[in-house]
C-alpha cells in the first residue's frame, strides 16, 4: 500500500519507486494495484470511510454537487479521446459528485470527448448505501447541484423520479443564481483529487488500474476529513 500511495502523491513511476525507502520494487506495488483493483478494494474501502464520516456526523447528504474535469492522457486505451478543452489531444475525464461539504461521494472515468451529463447517472448509481446510523443506509442526495453542462429537462425528471431535486443552472441565463454558491465545493474537491500528482494526467492505460487510484484519493480525502475532525 505504501508504494501505491508513493506513486499517487508524487507521480513517479513504478520503475522509479524507492525499493530502500518503500521496502518492495515498483513492479510489486503495480501488481499489488492490478490485484486490489480487480478485486474491488478501493471501492469497498471508500464506502468503509464514508460510512465512518456519516457516523462522526462528517456527511451531508441533503445536498450534493456533480461535475467533469479534462485531464491529459498520454498511453491511449478505452478511456482516451480528443479533448474538446486542449486542442483535440488524447485526454481522458474524471467525473464526481461530493456532498455539500465536497466530500466525495463516487467518481467515474470516460474519455475526454464525453459529455459530463452522460455520466449524471451512472455516478448516482454508483454511491454506496451508506451506513455508519441506525436506520437505512444512506445512497442518494436530497438536491443536486451542477451547473450548465446538465441542463436537460429528462435528467430533470429522471432526477425527480427518483425523489431527487434538481438545481440545475439553464443555459442562456444570466449568472448570479446562486447555484454557484452550492456548486463551488465540487471544484475545490477536483483541486485536492488533482494534488495527487499521478492523477493530473493519466498513464494507465488499463481504465480499471485509473479509476482504483481515483477512488484510492477520494478515501485518502475521506480518512484526512476524519483525522482533522478530533
Amino acid at each position: 500500500m505504501r508504494g501505491i500511495v508513493y506513486v499517487l502523491r508524487t507521480g513517479v513511476t513504478w520503475a522509479d519507486v524507492p525499493i530502500e525507502t518503500i521496502g518492495c520494487s515498483g513492479v510489486t506495488c503495480w501488481r499489488r494495484l492490478r490485484d486490489w483493483t480487480e478485486a474491488g478494494v478501493w471501492a469497498r474501502l471508500h464506502e468503509i470511510l464514508l460510512a465512518e464520516l456519516r457516523r462522526a456526523d462528517l456527511l451531508d447528504m441533503d445536498d450534493a454537487a456533480v461535475d467533469g474535469s479534462h485531464v491529459r492522457a498520454l498511453k491511449g486505451g478505452a478511456h482516451t479521446g480528443p479533448s474538446p478543452v486542449d486542442r483535440g489531444r488524447p485526454g481522458s475525464k474524471h467525473h464526481l459528485i461530493t456532498d455539500r461539504h465536497g466530500m466525495p461521494l463516487a467518481v467515474s472515468l470516460t474519455s475526454g470527448n464525453r459529455h459530463d451529463v452522460t455520466q449524471l447517472m451512472p455516478l448516482l448509481d454508483a454511491i454506496p448505501r451508506i451506513r455508519g446510523r441506525r436506520g437505512r443506509p444512506r445512497h442518494r442526495p436530497g438536491r443536486l447541484f451542477a451547473d450548465r453542462g446538465y441542463d436537460y429537462d429528462k435528467y430533470r425528471r429522471l432526477l425527480r423520479a427518483r425523489g431527487i431535486t434538481p438545481k440545475i443552472a439553464r443555459k442562456g441565463t444570466a449568472h448570479g443564481s446562486g447555484l454557484g454558491k452550492t456548486r463551488w465545493v465540487v471544484e475545490r474537491t477536483f483541486a485536492w483529487l488533482h494534488q495527487f500528482k499521478r492523477l493530473r494526467t493519466c498513464y494507465e492505460i488499463r481504465a480499471d488500474l485509473h479509476l482504483g487510484l481515483l477512488q484510492l484519493a477520494c478515501s485518502l480525502i475521506c480518512l484526512r476529513r476524519l483525522r482533522t475532525s478530533f
